[in-house]
């Protein structure tokens, strides 16, 4: 197989030598050889490919130099851009982050306090951590969590900014707007800077809170952590006084009705003795009884006088006749005092009861005295129901037990000017590397 080549030697040499340099290859395709050859010019002639010359040492040298300082050249700018983005976005921010919180950020106050809810309720403790620790523990969870949440409300904001100028308190001092509180911020603005300003920490084991107040001077921040200790304490007594009158309303409400019912029942029983004109008709009846008894019993005797009289006198005798009207006058009696006892037919017993007999009264007077001892009955369990509900409502009492007071602080613990800038150096650094991490991985993929 041949090519149509180029007969001037030195031209094919010089060409051959550039395109080394450069690192191409000079060979072209068959069919672009034969083309050339036919449409060229009659010096060329037909040869037999030649082979490529390899390369002597001193273009292998220059090659690799070239490669090299090109290889430097890419190195040496992507360094460049990195180091760039290093201090741009790292070494900058984190000097100027350390300048504001060594020379331009305020010095803040903190007033810290220790406290509890606790409740009544005694347990067999005898030793004297026990009395703060378990003595008086009760199911105050719920309270505390809820205290938790009441510090830091909408609220308790509303309550400070009636007795304080918060916006004069937190104001900015000097070029520190970081820390400082900006003047007319929105009611959530608000909240959260005060959020922010105090720290409720709460020990699930020991039941313990502990209160962090800061503020840019030390007496105003022991001012308002005692400001939100009163209205802590106000809170948990409105709780307590909730739960209590929850505990006795329906065991007061019971008190009542059956106090209702007994009044009643006495002020049946005294109209009906008003009526009666009779303490207890019992009592009249056990005398009723008693005077029939004996009545029977002089109608018997005088019966048997009648009875020896006639026998040894005539009718018309005086004695006979003064005994007959005796027997008469007794049988009378006797049979008005049964009609006071009843009327003996059991159709006519509520008749009787309407007209006054000792019956009547006796059957609607023991209606009368069980309802009143009934009612007794029912009162006196509500009292005792009433009592014990106060017990328990006593031992339901939750109250604040402040173990350690606001403190006065006489040396500014914040801002953490060192824990802070190196925080924001750290943050920042995370951040690059990242970014460059993520340039170098997209890079590498393309």
């Amino acid at each position: 197989m041949a090519i149509i080549r180029n007969a001037a030697p030195s031209a094919a040499r010089k060409d051959i030598a550039v395109d080394r340099l450069t690192n191409q290859d000079v060979v072209k395709s068959k069919s672009v050889h034969l083309l050339e050859g036919l449409l060229g010019n009659d010096d060329r002639m037909l040869a037999p490919r030649a082979k490529p010359e390899a390369p002597n040492k001193f273009q292998k040298i220059i090659t690799q130099e070239v490669n090299k300082r090109s290889w430097l050249g890419s190195i040496r700018l992507r360094h460049a851009m990195i180091m760039v983005s290093f201090v741009a976005f790292v070494a900058i921010p984190a000097a100027l982050a350390s300048l504001y919180m060594m020379f331009i950020a305020s010095d803040q106050y903190h007033s810290s306090a220790s406290f509890s809810v606790r409740s009544i309720e005694a347990t067999g403790s005898s030793d004297i951590l026990g009395m703060f620790t378990q003595a008086s523990t009760g199911n105050t969870g719920s309270d505390s969590y809820i205290l938790m949440d009441f510090i830091g409300s909408e609220r308790m904001l509303a309550d400070a900014e009636k007795k304080f100028d918060l916006d004069k308190i937190y104001a900015a001092r000097g070029l520190d707007y970081f820390y400082g509180m900006a003047a007319g911020l929105p009611v959530e603005d608000k909240l959260s800077y005060w959020r922010n300003m105090i720290d409720v920490n709460y020990d699930h084991a020991s039941g313990i809170m502990q209160l962090q107040v800061k503020a840019f001077d030390p007496q105003q921040a022991q001012d308002i952590a005692k400001f939100i200790l009163e209205e802590s304490d106000a809170l948990v007594n409105n709780l307590s006084a909730s739960a209590r009158d929850g505990v006795l309303k329906s065991a007061q409400d019971e008190m009542h009705l059956a106090e209702s019912r007994l009044a009643k029942a006495r002020a049946a029983v005294r109209e009906y003795r008003d009526v009666s004109q009779e303490v207890d008709p019992v009592e009249g009846a056990k005398l009723a009884a008693q005077l029939i008894g004996g009545l029977e019993a002089q109608l018997v005797q005088m019966n048997a006088d009648l009875a020896t009289a006639k026998s040894q006198m005539g009718e018309d005798t005086p004695r006979i006749r003064v005994l007959k009207a005796r027997i008469a006058s007794v049988e009378e009696q006797l049979s008005s005092e049964r009609q006071r006892l009843g009327s003996g037919n059991a159709g006519a017993q509520s008749e009787s009861g309407a007209s006054g007999d000792v019956a009547g009264r006796i059957q609607k007077f023991e209606a009368l005295e069980t309802e009143r001892e009934f009612a007794e009955r029912a009162y006196t369990a509500s009292l005792g129901s009433l009592e014990k509900a106060r017990i328990d409502a006593g031992n339901k009492q939750r109250y604040l037990a402040v173990f350690l007071e606001p403190s006065l602080s006489q040396m500014a613990q914040y801002p953490a000017r060192f824990l802070n800038s190196f925080l924001v150096a750290l943050g920042l650094l995370f951040a690059w590397a990242v970014f460059v991490m993520g340039y170098y991985n997209i890079r590498d993929r393309t």
